[in-house]
């Protein structure tokens, strides 16, 4: 994922809602969300290059969502950061112990930031940080740098979230997806990857060459467990090409 935002609302009827957009190169090759084979349980779209997601549910109702870090300075890890939410939903693990073990293993992997949970807590974890933190209420917007950092697509975001939280339907969050506007480049944060970039990476849905959003995803999670994740999926026009709906009953 390259942009994710979501409202934490524990005690709410639905404490998590959550919006989120897959920015990748074309050609590299992913598997719409779905049933894994594999991992029976685990719901999820799937990057066929290295064989992990970027957000995925699990029949118990849990949750989790990966963005990188962006930073053409740091070094590359040897192991996919794809896995880490597979990892996490094939695990027995909560979300804190989880994380306490990949604290643990931080240079096999660059830069991301993680977000795991379920219906009773959210966490937040950074690698530059190395520490988790368990969310409290609020709403959060997360791109490629830490969590609530102020680039335009993420305060753009956030705000489209806040006008849909009186009838959150997938529908109305897929849509806030979907604004392609750019932001004057004096918004435009530096993360050394040239002006240029910065520009073509700054709105929410990107259409460039090579390079744009591949998929959308709205989540609702119930506080009986039960959860909505609905995938739409886009070409290299920026065209939806499908849409997947999975409803999870909970436990």
């Amino acid at each position: 994922m390259c942009l994710i935002v979501f409202a934490w609302r524990p005690g709410h009827a639905q404490p998590l809602l959550l919006a989120a957009n897959r920015d990748e190169f074309y050609n590299r090759a992913s598997l719409a969300l779905g049933e894994w084979p594999d991992a029976p349980g685990l719901f999820a779209g799937r990057d066929l290059q290295a064989g992990g997601t970027w957000l995925g549910v699990s029949a118990d109702g849990r949750f989790a969502a990966l963005t990188n870090i962006r930073d053409p300075r740091q070094a590359k890890g040897p192991r996919s950061r794809g896995e880490l939410p597979v990892d996490f939903l094939r695990s027995t693990l909560d979300a804190e112990h989880y994380l306490a073990e990949v604290s643990e293993r931080l240079e096999q992997y660059s830069g991301f930031n993680l977000l795991l949970g379920n219906r009773d807590a959210l966490y937040y974890f950074n690698s530059e940080e190395g520490q988790a933190r368990r969310l409290q209420a609020g709403l959060y917007g997360l791109s490629n740098a830490e969590l609530d950092t102020p680039w335009p697509k993420v305060v753009r975001a956030s705000a489209g979230l806040a006008g849909c939280l009186d009838d959150p339907q997938p529908q109305r969050l897929l849509e806030l997806l979907s604004d392609s506007r750019q932001p004057p480049r004096v918004l435009l944060p530096d993360t050394g990857i040239g002006v240029d970039w910065e520009l073509l990476l700054s709105s929410i849905f990107i259409v460039g060459p090579g390079y744009g959003t591949c998929a959308s995803s709205a989540l609702l999670l119930n506080a009986d467990g039960s959860l909505q994740l609905v995938e739409r999926r886009f070409d290299s026009q920026g065209q939806a090409e499908g849409e997947v709906s999975l409803h999870l009953p909970g436990l």
